[in-house]
C-alpha cells in the first residue's frame, strides 16, 4: 500500500486561487501580502515541493506580479487613500492649533473685560452723587 496520488488539477486550482487572492491584495492565510512565490506558497496551503511542481503556474503568477509593479491594486489603492487621509490630517491639525490660539485670545479679552466690568461697577456703587431714574416699562 502507497499514498495516493495527489489531485493534480485540485492543487492547480488552489495555485491560482492564491494567486488571484494574492493579485487582489486579499490574502487569507498569507500575513503580509506580498508577491512573491513564498508568500503564494502560503496562501496556497500546499507544500512548497507539491507547488515548485508547477513552475508555469509560479511564473505566471510572478508576470502577473511585475506587470502591476510587485504591489496589489487593492494594496496600490489604500497607499493613495492613505496619502490623502495623511494630507487631511496635517491640515486639520493646522486649523486646530489655529483655533486653539483664536480661543485662548478669546479668553484672556474675556477675562479682562470681565475684570473691568466690576471694576466699572465698583466705581459707579461708591459714587453718592448719581441719581437713579426709575425705569419706564
Amino acid at each position: 500500500m502507497g499514498r495516493r496520488p495527489r489531485d493534480e488539477e485540485a492543487d492547480r486550482a488552489a495555485i491560482r486561487a492564491a494567486s488571484d487572492r494574492l493579485l487582489a491584495g486579499t490574502p487569507l492565510r498569507s500575513q503580509s501580502g506580498k508577491l512573491t512565490a513564498s508568500e503564494l506558497i502560503t496562501e496556497s496551503e500546499l507544500r512548497r515541493d507539491v507547488v515548485y511542481r508547477h513552475t508555469d503556474l509560479i511564473q505566471d503568477f510572478q508576470a502577473r506580479a511585475k506587470a502591476q509593479d510587485s504591489t496589489p491594486i487593492a494594496m496600490q489603492e489604500l497607499t493613495e487613500v492613505n496619502r490623502q487621509l495623511t494630507a487631511e490630517i496635517v491640515e486639520l491639525k493646522d486649523e486646530l492649533h489655529q483655533e486653539q490660539t483664536r480661543t485662548k485670545t478669546l479668553r484672556m479679552i474675556i477675562a479682562e473685560l470681565s475684570l473691568e466690568l466690576e471694576q466699572a461697577k465698583a466705581e459707579l456703587g461708591g459714587v453718592s452723587g448719581v441719581t437713579r431714574l426709575p425705569h419706564r416699562p
